[in-house]
């Protein structure tokens, strides 16, 4: 799918309130009610916007405590991969996972209320799938977290 400037303009005020009104967006990215919509419509029918949802505030909930978890593995079977992916996904703290190039296998983001939580987490990944090396970062500060795109 090809992206006008139209389309990044309303992609950009989406990123940044998606219960904006379609009549104020409409008039943000100077079009009509109608074609608006039918944009919004065809942007999100491509998975260019995959969904709209509520940010909620970590630190308000009480997830004060941002982990990063590093993992090496030596079998790298396509058996072992689902399996870790499966015992991964049903963990709600694990908030993002990526297979890495590199020195590390795997790479979590989890979002936890202190350490004694993450060794609750960190237990219970081990005890599903056999991993040869975890090592946990634990984040300071924040300093930048984003989910707006740059479009």
């Amino acid at each position: 799918m090809t992206f006008d400037e139209t389309d990044r303009s309303l992609l950009r005020a989406l990123q940044k309130d998606a219960t904006e009104s379609l009549e104020s967006l409409a008039a943000r990215v100077s079009v009509s009610l109608n074609t608006c919509w039918r944009r919004v419509k065809r942007l999100e029918e491509a998975g260019a916007i995959r969904a709209r949802v509520a940010l909620v505030d970590p630190d308000v909930i009480g997830l004060r405590q941002t982990v990063f978890v590093a993992v090496r593995t030596n079998d790298h079977s396509v058996a072992w991969l689902e399996k870790f992916a499966a015992a991964v996904r049903a963990v709600p703290e694990v908030v993002e996972f990526y297979r890495m190039a590199g020195d590390v296998d795997y790479l979590l983001k989890l979002m936890v209320t202190d350490v004694r939580d993450y060794d609750r987490v960190y237990r219970k990944l081990i005890a599903s799938v056999e991993i040869s090396d975890v090592s946990a970062t634990f984040a300071m500060e924040c300093i930048k977290n984003t989910t707006e795109l740059p479009v």
